[in-house]
This record gives structure tokens, C-alpha cells and sequence, in this order.
């Protein structure tokens, strides 16, 4: 979880995809506004705002480097991306 602290503030890339569905959701930018647990603390949440957020169950198949976020999660099929980006 405190690895995540390193998005906020950050302008990223949310990329949604479906394994069962050939087509993915449009790439989204957002800023991170905070990265926190759920509070049954079985999702973490990605804030954009006060109100929005992208939940990422925490039981997903995770990589990571300095600069992505992937969790590919086995119940829905969903894979998550989030990747920092440079505002030019």
C-alpha cells in the first residue's frame, strides 16, 4: 500500500481490460489525488477527487515498476492498468 503513495499527485493512464472481451474501455487520464485501502479493506482505491475512484481488488495478480501499476484480477477477468504520464 505505501508503495502506491508514490501515483498521488501524478497525472496517469487508466486502462481497463476485459480477458473475455476482445474491445478495451478508452485510456482515461486522471491526477491521483490519494491512494487508500476500502474500508473492508478488500480493494484499493486510486481517488481522482473527494468522490471519484477506481477500486483494484487487493486478492489481483500484481506487477509493478517505478512508473505502472498492473493488477489482473482472476474472478472478473479485468486487468488494470496505471501508468504515470508526462504533461508537457
Amino acid at each position: 500500500m505505501n508503495e502506491l503513495q508514490r501515483f498521488v499527485g501524478e497525472s496517469i493512464e487508466v486502462i481497463i481490460q476485459d480477458a473475455q472481451v476482445k474491445d478495451q474501455a478508452p485510456v482515461v487520464q486522471k491526477k491521483v489525488k490519494k491512494v487508500q485501502s476500502c474500508p473492508d479493506g478488500t480493494h484499493v482505491r486510486f481517488y481522482f477527487d473527494n468522490f471519484y475512484f477506481l477500486a483494484v481488488p487487493k486478492d489481483s495478480d500484481i506487477s509493478q515498476t517505478d512508473t505502472a501499476f498492473c493488477a489482473s484480477d482472476p474472478k472478473s477477468g479485468l486487468t488494470y492498468t496505471i501508468k504515470k504520464v508526462q504533461v508537457y
